[in-house]
């Protein structure tokens, strides 16, 4: 749980970032935090992908079978920016309602961490933005460097300014 944590609070400021409107909205009501929390996990999740699945039969999706036993992985990170779902889904708002995220899985594979994960981001975020109240990205965007994988999705690093 811990390296998802950290690309939560890490991707949760980087977007604040970004949005400069959204972390000013932020700042002058800290109470949205709880929203502000999800629309990061919607908007830019620490998990881009669920774990392997493999199908139990031959399943036919969208025209394609996929044959028993092959290997399965969703999307998260792709469902979450899903426009039948999300409207306007590559705005990043931090009051978004409805906001049926699905950055922890669902069901039966639904994260047992996500209450934890939620609180850590809730308590870390604020008080970042108290502490730091000039803070900024501290190197151009372009300079970022994303993780490769499937599995976690988050920053090598985020240098910031103070």
């Amino acid at each position: 749980g811990h390296e998802t944590t950290v690309n939560l609070i890490g991707n949760g400021i980087w977007a604040l970032l970004r949005h400069p409107e959204q972390l000013e909205r932020l700042r002058n009501n800290p109470a949205l935090i709880d929203s502000a929390v999800e629309e990061m996990l919607r908007y830019r999740g620490p998990v881009e992908t669920s774990t392997q699945r493999w199908a139990i039969e031959d399943t036919e999706f969208h025209g394609q079978v996929i044959p028993k036993g092959e290997a399965i992985l969703a999307g998260l990170l792709s469902a979450d920016h899903d426009a039948e779902q999300f409207p306007e889904p590559e705005r990043f708002d931090i009051t978004r309602e409805p906001n049926r995220h699905i950055a922890f899985g669902f069901g039966i594979h639904f994260c047992l961490g996500a209450p934890l994960a939620r609180l850590e981001a809730s308590v870390a975020i604020p008080l970042l933005l108290e502490r730091l109240p000039r803070l900024r990205l501290g190197v151009d965007e372009q300079a970022l460097q994303w993780r490769e994988g499937v599995l976690v999705h988050g920053m090598k690093q985020l240098p910031v300014a103070f």
